[in-house]
């Protein structure tokens, strides 16, 4: 069983940083593609960035040039820097991994296998 861990969420102020981390342990798989997904009260979860075994790197048009994410091959874990952040980035925000995707797949729920438990991101005004 693989387990996806999420840490670094919190509260901070509109136009502050935060940097969350994806940690993954368990049996040893080969992903394709570790992805990251927010979900608003009231909203679809939604896609915010992700980050291929080759390091190709994928972002929604709402966090282009303030969200980076990375990867420590060697720790198996992905981050998600986010800088500037709006009260519109509030949400929890979860870490997921898929074995395979296809063309522009990255952004589909449905493509990614593995999920963590979420963690919370709230952005004051």
């Amino acid at each position: 069983q693989v387990q996806l861990v999420e840490s670094g969420g919190g509260l901070v102020q509109a136009g502050g940083s935060l940097r969350l981390s994806c940690a993954a342990s368990g049996r040893t798989f080969s992903e394709a593609i570790r992805g990251w997904f927010r979900q608003a009260p009231g909203k679809e979860r939604e896609f915010v960035a992700a980050i291929s075994r080759s390091d190709r790197v994928y972002y929604a048009d709402s966090v282009k040039g303030r969200f980076t994410t990375s990867r420590d091959n060697a720790k198996n874990t992905v981050y998600l820097q986010m800088n500037s952040l709006k009260p519109e980035d509030t949400a929890v925000y979860y870490c997921a991994a898929a074995l395979y995707y296809w063309g522009s797949a990255y952004d589909a729920t449905s493509t990614y296998t593995y999920w963590g438990q979420g963690t919370q991101v709230t952005v004051s005004s």
